[in-house]
């Protein structure tokens, strides 16, 4: 019988916290050392309590850099914060909180995720734990246009009642004042009801598959789009927008269970143009990896970067495209070796592509960072950005986020046997 998504990753975030590294590794590629107008590590002090994991960062139109995150404590219900900072003023206020609650489902694979949009409107999405089915869980999504104090909540983005599995979700903005949303529905994989036809198995016969829909300033919803019919069960997705239009990118699964990732971009007839490979990996695999692909775009610029197994080695690759997802170039391996795990994340400016990934070796974890030219002919720097003492999936995915003056980091780590995040400014 096939195991919920959110017990496999429950099982991979409780043994990963029990086996803490009693030292740090070194063991790492290569480090150029800042100097001579490289980047540099610098402190940022988060505000998050202890036991916080999960983080989203983002970059608002008005410059504040937004970060979320979830709280989770034993013997308390979970709680979704966020904050905003500015370089000039710090944090702006103390933590404000979203959502607050047991039902309000706290893993490290599928993450909340913030937007704000040029109205000044705040938006949210993450996960709810379905009251029918402790098997089932739906996307919530929320708007605040008081800057967080109160907000607005939509029950489930997922219109269908199937007690089934729906996550993993990617949001952008739709004009100045509505939102997109992509995420991956389970509805046709649903445990069959009594009388429901049921196949050898006794599940659903069907696949995840990849939807998406928008929501306006007034909360109203449109039509759901389904982008792919066959999308790999628990990978993120994630989204970037492009002069024309959004670029989303996934983790595909085929009928021979090739699982590369793909991109499809939203037209302006409103419909999904079809998915075509960022590069042809051949990773078969059987189940889930839990490791989707990162996308950022400037102009009509975009680059991905993925983790791939493809010829049984570890990989983090990045791919460029010029024409907005049209096509994309040869791919090019940042990191290679058993200690690459990936879960990376990605981020393009004016001077330069960003690419943050995890390694992982006997000695203990590392977030690493490096910077490439925008065409990703010449890596620029490689850096270090910190050692973690969490193990396996407990750090979960860091988040890059980059502005004029460079790049903002946050991830998890662990301190004293709970999770604790961790932001770090890499600036000259």
């Amino acid at each position: 019988m096939k195991t919920p998504i959110k017990t496999r990753i429950a099982l991979a975030l409780f043994f990963s916290i029990a086996t803490l590294a009693a030292c740090k590794g070194d063991d790492a590629p290569s480090v150029a050392r800042p100097g001579n107008g490289d980047y540099s590590v610098q402190d940022w002090v988060l505000p998050a309590q202890p036991g916080s994991m999960a983080p989203d960062l983002r970059v608002a139109p008005d410059g504040r850099v937004l970060i979320s995150w979830l709280n989770r404590q034993q013997g308390r219900r979970n709680v979704l914060q966020f904050a905003s900072y500015t370089v000039a003023g710090g944090w702006q206020s103390q933590p404000r909180t979203i959502a607050v609650g047991q039902s309000l489902v706290a893993n490290w694979a599928d993450t909340p995720h913030m937007l704000a949009t040029a109205d000044g409107a705040l938006w949210v999405q993450w996960l709810q734990a379905s009251a029918a089915s402790p098997s089932a869980y739906d996307v919530a999504l929320a708007r605040s246009r008081d800057g967080g104090m109160t907000w607005n909540q939509i029950t489930r983005v997922n219109d269908d009642t199937t007690d089934s599995e729906h996550g993993f979700a990617a949001l952008w903005p739709r004009g100045a004042d509505a939102i997109g949303i992509a995420w991956l529905d389970g509805r046709e994989q649903h445990m069959p009801a009594d009388g429901e036809q049921k196949d050898a198995a006794h599940h659903g016969t069907g696949a995840m598959q990849l939807r998406a829909n928008g929501f306006d300033m007034d909360l109203a919803r449109g039509a759901d789009a389904l982008v792919d019919a066959r999308a790999c069960d628990c990978c993120q997705t994630d989204v970037a927008m492009t002069d024309r239009g959004p670029l989303l990118a996934w983790r595909d699964r085929g009928d021979d269970e090739v699982r590369d990732i793909v991109v499809a971009r939203l037209q302006d007839d409103g419909a999904w143009s079809k998915p075509i490979p960022v590069h042809a990996d051949g990773w078969k695999i059987e189940a889930c990896p839990v490791n989707g692909p990162a996308i950022a775009a400037r102009g009509n610029d975009a680059v991905v970067a993925w983790y791939t197994e493809a010829g049984g080695t570890p990989v983090v690759r990045i791919a460029r495209s010029t024409n907005a997802g049209d096509a994309f170039a040869a791919p090019l391996a940042v990191d290679t070796g058993a200690a690459v795990r990936g879960q990376v994340d990605v981020a393009i400016d004016e001077q330069q592509a960003w690419v943050a990934w995890l390694r992982e070796d006997a000695k203990g974890q590392s977030l690493m960072l490096a910077r490439y030219t925008p065409d990703l002919s010449k890596r620029l720097q490689l850096i270090e950005v910190a050692k973690l003492s969490a193990r396996g999936h407990a750090s979960g995915t860091p988040r890059l986020a980059v502005d004029a003056g460079g790049a903002w980091l946050a991830w998890t780590d662990v301190v004293d046997g709970a999770a604790d995040l961790q932001g770090a400014r890499i600036a000259r």
